[in-house]
């Protein structure tokens, strides 16, 4: 005969022993999604949705346009290049508002790149600034492949042989190209902590994040750079 209160209490078991980490797991998300996101990690969860090919973006309305009608307070800045493939707030899925964006060919940063992050810094309040060059960057592979240049072309050529993160990487490396780029992604953070005061004083006192990121054309990722 068979014995149905030891299967039922089998059964019962197993479903405990399932159901209760998995509400665990829910609670434990649903707590963490009710606490507050750093900037950057907003950033980063944005990049997620995009390159998982489900963005919301957010911040696109009328009530929105109205909203930063009277003033900005942007969260972050992203200084990249101007290459049509990489959009900051498409790539991070954000909006209107959102972020004070920054754009050269090649990232590359000078007096008023830097005076711009400045007034972001001190004038709205932004507590982070990420550099974010990308994957096959045409300014640096201008650079690499080297060749005559012209008109003020030439000038973003000869920007990016004169960095020191640029001259240390050997001639014959088998990767130069996107190791170049990661350098040179290094030399804008290196720019903006040597060469302001404004700045250096919001880092000192952990008032400012810099983040180097590396944007992958293929794949739609962010991933950061490191030293």
């Amino acid at each position: 005969m068979v014995n149905y209160n030891k299967y039922g209490w089998a059964l019962f078991g197993l479903l405990f022993a399932i159901l209760i980490p998995a509400c665990r797991q829910m609670n434990t998300a649903a707590l963490a999604k009710g606490q507050p996101r750093s900037s950057f990690e907003k950033l980063m969860d944005g990049n997620d949705r995009f390159s998982h090919w489900h963005p919301e973006h957010p911040d696109e309305s009328r009530q929105r346009v109205i909203e930063i009608s009277k003033a900005q307070h942007p969260f972050a800045v992203v200084i990249s290049c101007s290459d049509s493939r990489v959009s900051p707030e498409l790539i991070f899925d954000q909006g209107l508002g959102d972020l004070f964006v920054i754009r050269t060919a090649g990232n590359l940063i000078g007096g008023l790149e830097i005076g711009s992050v400045e007034y972001a810094v001190e004038h709205l309040g932004v507590s982070l600034v990420v550099v974010m060059g990308h994957q096959h960057c045409g300014a640096v592979q201008a650079f690499v492949e080297g060749g005559e240049t012209h008109g003020h072309i030439k000038d973003i050529v000869d920007s990016i042989q004169k960095e020191k993160e640029i001259v240390d990487i050997p001639l014959d490396d088998k990767n130069r190209l996107e190791d170049c780029i990661r350098a040179n992604i290094l030399h804008g953070i290196h720019q903006l902590t040597t060469q302001s005061a404004i700045i250096k004083e919001k880092l000192d006192a952990k008032k400012l994040e810099l983040k180097a990121c590396y944007y992958d054309l293929e794949k739609g990722l962010i991933s950061l750079v490191n030293e």
